[in-house]
């Protein structure tokens, strides 16, 4: 449908304004808001992670089609949430306890979205407690965390090993990155998933929950 691709195109170039009539105009032609969010802004953020994995385009390109997702998301999200449209899933994402980095998780909660998972932002510094009360009382699927300094690494181990104390750890598949993180210490702490940088993110999300890519 020339629409929804036009949807696509325009949020892999960054235009937000356009996305955001494109989608209002694709809702006043009676689509469904969920063929629009999957056939229009999902196949768009699709394009973009493939890219920003091939190393095609960085950072400053994802945050701007990201900014273009948001705001056609103002337009069909409460369209979404009266139709009773399911997210594939739920994240819960923050940085570790001590480390103030959010670029990265900012990055990877986009693509998380832009994939179609609900994401519950925890922000920066967050303590095992609040990991815990995001799984206690949000249903969340995936608890995210992401560390950035070598000294923070450790407050992974602590949230998993709380999540445990907890009794939730069993609820929840865990995933852990970050320029000093590895598959290796992702394996050291039972952690459920590792990903290299926010594409794979997304990607790995969707593994842990056996969805089909």
């Amino acid at each position: 449908m020339a629409e929804l691709q036009a949807i696509a195109e325009n949020l892999i170039k960054g235009n937000a304004s356009e996305t955001k009539r494109l989608s209002q105009e694709a809702v006043k032609e009676g689509i469904p808001p969920e063929q629009i969010l999957n056939q229009g802004l999902i196949a768009g953020m699709n394009v973009v992670g493939e890219r920003f994995k091939k190393n095609e385009v960085y950072v400053p390109e994802v945050l701007i089609a990201a900014r273009a997702m948001h705001s056609a998301m103002d337009v069909l999200r409460p369209l979404l949430t009266s139709t009773g449209v399911q997210e594939i899933g739920s994240v819960a994402i923050g940085t570790v306890k001590g480390d103030l980095h959010d670029i990265g998780k900012n990055l990877v909660a986009m693509m998380l979205e832009g994939a179609g998972f609900k994401v519950i932002d925890l922000g920066i510094d967050v303590g095992p407690e609040k990991f815990i009360e995001a799984v206690e009382n949000q249903k969340v699927d995936i608890v995210a965390m992401s560390a950035l300094l070598t000294t923070t690494m450790p407050g992974m181990k602590t949230v998993i090993e709380s999540l445990r104390s907890a009794g939730v750890r069993e609820r929840v598949k865990t995933m852990i990155g970050g320029a000093p993180v590895t598959q290796q210490y992702a394996d050291e702490i039972g952690a459920d998933g590792y990903a290299p940088d926010a594409a794979s993110a997304a990607d790995k999300a969707k593994e842990l929950l056996g969805i089909s890519q």
